[in-house]
């Protein structure tokens, strides 16, 4: 909407998320407008919204004036450099005002011609989504190069989809993505369930006895989401899928694989929740694509290690760089163990499901999930789970 024409900004948004993130870009998407006839811009607070953060980096840099866009401690700890770099090939006046490749920034708007970049591809895709929603709105489009290894394609993908929505014109051949310079329309567009969402229920599905049910609504076949894939991974744990008019039924079935093996460089926000499962399972696995995981809210790697250790999984790097699961799942003695968030929404919801494994489990800082799910402690009340204000699990 932001990026639309000033004469063309209103069409029907349904199904937007009430995350905490959506809210923060809603919310300095519209401090933007309302400082738009300044020639000096307010101070964007990202907050610990990554991408809302880099969606903004390239928005505020083809704008009219001059903004500092921040964030939380962490933010300012996570490398922005890549996008930096890619926007000022660009054209764009950006310059760091702390340390050098990281947040915060102090944004110069002016226009943008466009052209053709490179851009590493093996980081993370949300500088790629952030260059390529601005390119219909460049003079000359835009001309996307993508070197390395090409992490989070779904996810580039389903970005391409939803700007051909709003009429864009795009072109994905090999490695090179073309964006024509037309500007977007207005466009109704309904937004899908959230197919990471569902992981954390896939989750308790295959944790819950043999011939568990469990409904999730809002799901499709047809997804854009290349997290849908959540359906054949937890299918080699045990759970079948059966698509509904309204969304997915899930069976917990006898069985599962003995050794799990994956590749998360397209799926990199379902790692946490499934390493989480095997390991409850007692499943040895293997994980590879799990390079950005180091860099989001926080190093999700080492947040996994030290969380699985007592419980006697060994969540371990190999010299190949892909990551090794092993060891024997146990209940800890002493009590009800903690499961530490590290400011991170994926920890608390990843680890929730072990409630059906242990007695008692307390997560620390619950209200974390805002950031994406902000109703996850009342979904799972609904399930029959005891959620209390101390941050128990039952």
């Amino acid at each position: 909407l932001a990026l639309c024409p000033k004469q063309d900004k209103t069409f029907v948004l349904e199904g937007l998320s009430p995350s905490e993130d959506t809210q923060t870009l809603h919310r300095l998407l519209e401090l933007y407008d309302k400082s738009y006839n300044k020639s000096a811009g307010e101070t964007l607070d990202a907050g610990a919204a990554g991408t809302t953060f880099r969606f903004l980096t390239a928005f505020l840099a083809r704008g009219t004036r001059e903004h500092t866009l921040t964030g939380s401690a962490r933010m300012l700890e996570r490398p922005v450099g890549i996008l930096v770099k890619a926007l000022r090939e660009l054209g764009a006046d950006i310059r760091y005002l702390g340390r050098e490749g990281y947040p915060p920034l102090r944004i110069r708007g002016q226009a943008i011609s466009g052209g053709r970049i490179q851009i590493p591809a093996d980081v993370s895709s949300q500088y790629i989504s952030a260059l390529l929603l601005i390119g219909p709105s460049l003079k000359e489009g835009l001309e996307l190069e993508l070197t390395g290894k090409v992490g989070s394609r779904p996810y580039i993908a389903m970005t391409l989809r939803i700007m051909e929505h709003f009429g864009a014109q795009v072109h994905w051949d090999g490695e090179v993505i073309r964006v024509n310079p037309k500007p977007y329309q207005s466009i109704p567009f309904r937004v899908e369930g959230d197919w990471s969402a569902a992981s954390y229920y896939y989750s308790m599905a295959a944790l819950a006895p043999p011939g568990a049910e469990l409904t999730v609504d809002g799901l499709n076949r047809q997804s854009v989401q290349g997290d849908a894939v959540l359906v054949k991974i937890y299918a080699l744990l045990g759970v079948k899928t059966t698509f509904t008019d309204s969304g997915v039924v899930l069976l917990k079935e006898n069985g599962g694989a003995a050794n799990f093996s994956f590749d998360f460089s397209d799926c990199p926000d379902l790692a946490q929740t499934v390493v989480v499962s095997c390991a409850a399972l007692n499943i040895s696995g293997q994980f590879s694509g799990l390079e950005s995981l180091r860099i989001k809210e926080t190093d999700r790697t080492s947040a996994l290690q030290n969380e699985l250790n007592p419980f006697g999984a060994i969540f371990r790097e190999g010299i190949d760089g892909n990551w090794q699961l092993g060891g024997k799942f146990q209940i800890p003695a002493g009590g009800s163990p903690v499961i530490k968030t590290y400011e991170d929404h994926r920890m608390a919801m990843a680890f929730a499901p072990l409630a059906l494994r242990v007695p008692s489990l307390l997560i620390e800082d619950p209200l974390v999930v805002k950031k994406s799910y902000p109703g996850f402690w009342d979904d799972l009340r609904q399930l029959g789970f005891t959620a209390t204000s101390g941050s128990g699990l039952d």
